[in-house]
């Protein structure tokens, strides 16, 4: 994809998008564009609407935006119109911008523009490549203000995002720990951020032993991806921000098997998913700031080497933990993911990031994630800047009533609290029990958000949930 800057579309031939908000069409009854005359009645301007015209070797593609419109939705209005009216693109799309619109509102339309590009179907045989991923395609700015930034950081979010809605929606028999880790390893090489990985050896010698306990049921090997960002420019007290993603590639529920749901578990890898994305959007943008980031992969499977319940492992940190139920996994790779986090790399801020528990869906149902930190200052900066990209988070509480919810008499603490009630936070102080502390954590458990259903497939699919918000947090601190 090129993207250009152009100031007049006297000779230009191809699509042209023009984004209406309703105020502005009704201001000039009938719109005249490029001698094109469109009558009021067809179009307001309306949100969610479209109008298509053919002229001089044209096509006009008119967006309603309605009389205002936020950033997720502006998002969505674009992406709908990139995979729903695909047919009527060629390689050369002028985009039309009025002063009105902000660089956010620039942003959120070229991305949007790019993930109408995403085709679920991923094996099939029959797929038509998309109009804007031909190597000939441009993208061409019509604006007097100058949008070009805005529109190239709207890209590289598309990207990372595209990255990892693959990531998370190809099947558990192609996505597994060590496609994980060899994702990371050509990621980083191509966008500038060091990849370490620790295979099942190398983790035992390390005493990654929770982490291990979860994949030692499975044929695929478990991978502790480790990866550090430094930006290529000196930047002067530079910021440390640790990141942890749980990267389950499957998760039957181990011994203590799923009995429903377990179809869509091949999304049980969506927060580490988000961090990997995360990771390739950070090092594009060259953010000025120091990040290490983990991601504990493993698949939970049912075998004679599988880990029981009442077993009683040792982490990381050399804490034993009494294991109650083994479909409470991603709390312990987790654990030696944050253990490992802290004692070797000692980052000023930790968020973590994870498709936890059903209790987070239950609770806050499919339109946010929960928030578990007792940072007020990163509480208000993780839901300041989800609230602006559409990626929302809600604070559920970390008291010390709940510790003993996760109190065990055999171990030093126990990964199921046993209860029907409180289980996302009782998985939350699980968490805590093993960040030593740590004055600047936070917990998002995204089981809710990470996977689902929207309009643009017929089955659950992926969001990319965490992609922006965890670099935006990290771009804003």
């Amino acid at each position: 994809m090129k993207i250009n800057t152009i100031k007049n579309l006297d000779n230009f031939s191809g699509t042209i998008i023009i984004p209406v908000f309703e105020t502005y069409a009704k201001s000039i009854v009938p719109i005249t564009f490029n001698s094109l005359e469109i009558p009021s009645a067809v179009f307001f301007g309306k949100k969610d609407t479209h109008y298509v015209a053919e002229k001089n070797n044209n096509t006009y593609v008119f967006v309603g935006l309605g009389k205002t419109i936020d950033y997720k939705s502006l998002k969505t209005v674009f992406r709908r119109i990139s995979a729903k009216q695909k047919e009527h693109f060629s390689s050369d799309i002028a985009l039309v911008l009025l002063d009105q619109f902000t660089e956010d509102q620039v942003e959120a339309i070229v991305s949007g523009l790019l993930l109408g590009t995403y085709d679920l179907g991923h094996f099939k045989t029959d797929k038509t490549t998309h109009p804007f991923l031909e190597t000939d395609f441009n993208l061409n700015l019509f604006s007097e203000k100058d949008f070009l930034a805005a529109a190239k950081k709207g890209i590289k979010i598309a990207k990372a995002q595209l990255a990892t809605y693959h990531l998370v929606d190809l099947p558990p028999n192609t996505v597994n720990p060590k496609y994980l880790a060899n994702w990371a390893k050509e990621t980083g090489e191509k966008y500038g951020f060091d990849v370490e990985v620790l295979g099942y050896d190398a983790s035992k010698i390390a005493g990654l032993g929770a982490f291990l306990a979860v994949g030692k049921g499975s044929e695929n090997e478990p991978q502790f991806i480790i990866m550090n960002y430094t930006p290529k420019q000196k930047v002067k007290s530079l910021k440390h921000i640790g990141l942890v993603g749980k990267g389950i590639t499957f998760d039957t529920g181990g011994l203590n098997i799923k009995t429903a749901g377990m179809l869509h578990m091949k999304c049980d890898m969506a927060g580490g998913g988000a961090v990997l994305g995360a990771m390739q959007l950070i090092a594009d943008l060259q953010l000025p700031v120091k990040v290490t980031a983990i991601v504990p992969c493993a698949e939970n499977a049912v075998d004679a080497k599988s880990f029981l319940p009442s077993d009683v492992i040792h982490s990381y940190s050399g804490h034993s933990i009494e294991i109650i139920d083994t479909d409470a996994e991603g709390r312990l790779v987790l654990a030696d993911g944050l253990s490992y986090l802290i004692k070797n790399f000692k980052p000023e801020y930790i968020v973590d990031i994870a498709t936890l528990t059903g209790s987070s869906v239950a609770t806050l149902g499919f339109e946010c994630g929960a928030l578990f930190t007792n940072n007020e200052k990163m509480a208000k900066k993780l839901q300041e800047n989800g609230d602006a990209i559409g990626e929302r988070l809600w604070p559920l509480p970390l008291w010390d009533v709940y510790k003993s919810d996760i109190e065990s008499d055999i171990a030093d603490v126990k990964n199921f609290s046993g209860k029907a009630v409180a289980g996302a936070i009782s998985a939350a102080k699980f968490l805590e029990y093993f960040t030593q502390e740590h004055k600047a954590w936070a917990h998002l458990d995204v089981a809710g958000v990470a996977f689902g259903d929207d309009e643009f497939a017929k089955s659950k699919h992926a969001t990319a949930f965490g992609v922006h918000l965890l670099t935006k947090f990290i771009e804003n601190l």
